[in-house]
This record gives structure tokens, sequence and C-alpha cells, in this order.
């Protein structure tokens, strides 16, 4: 798999996102694209070797933890992987994206309060 190739997917699922959810607001930090909703976070990308990572909260994560499984990629314990060589699920990743424009929408912070 060539970095050209890795690039590409990576534009390509941005692209998606931006195309789908045409409200919600690109943006870059840490060190990785991503999406927010009113200032609060919905989705982020990062690059590895092997895969690319969709972060999603821990919330939203363990949400859809078995149906990512289920469909042939992997979870971390705070993101969802997909291999390079391996479609990319966007039913799902539209599932997962609106789940937090649903759940968030009266939320005013970046990330989740946090629940004890």
């Amino acid at each position: 798999m060539t970095d050209e190739h890795q690039r590409d997917q990576l534009i390509t699922v941005l692209n998606w996102v931006t195309e789908t959810f045409p409200n919600l607001t690109p943006r870059f930090a840490w060190n990785q694209p991503m999406f927010t909703d009113h200032g609060s976070f919905m989705v982020g990308f990062s690059v590895a070797k092997p895969h690319f990572n969709i972060a999603l909260e821990l919330v939203t994560l363990d949400q859809f933890r078995d149906q990512i499984e289920a469909a042939g990629d992997h979870c971390t314990k705070m993101l969802w992987q997909v291999k390079y060589d391996h479609p990319v699920n966007y039913d799902l990743l539209r599932l997962a994206i609106q789940y937090n424009l649903t759940t968030k929408q009266d939320i005013t912070t970046f990330w989740r309060p946090k629940t004890n």
C-alpha cells in the first residue's frame, strides 16, 4: 500500500463527511483533521501505518463497538481502526456521526461532560 493510496483514502473519507454533513465545521487540532458542530467535537481522523483511525468519544464508540467489529474493523479503547485495504463502512460512520449530532445537540462544551 502506497502512502499516496493511504492519503487518497483519507481524503475520500474527509470529503464524504463534508458532503454528507455539510453543517459540520472542519478544523485541524492535535495534528488531526476533525469536525465539530456548535463548537462540540463530532469526529476526528488520524493516520497510522497499517490503518487510519476514526476518533469518536468513548460513549459513541461503545454504542457502536459491536457493529464496528462485526463489520471487520478493529476498536481500541478510544479509536475505530480501518485498514487501508478494507472498505470504509460509510453507513456505520453516518450512524455514529448522527448519534453524536443527536446526543450532543444541547452540549456546549467541546467534549461531553464526564459522568460519574
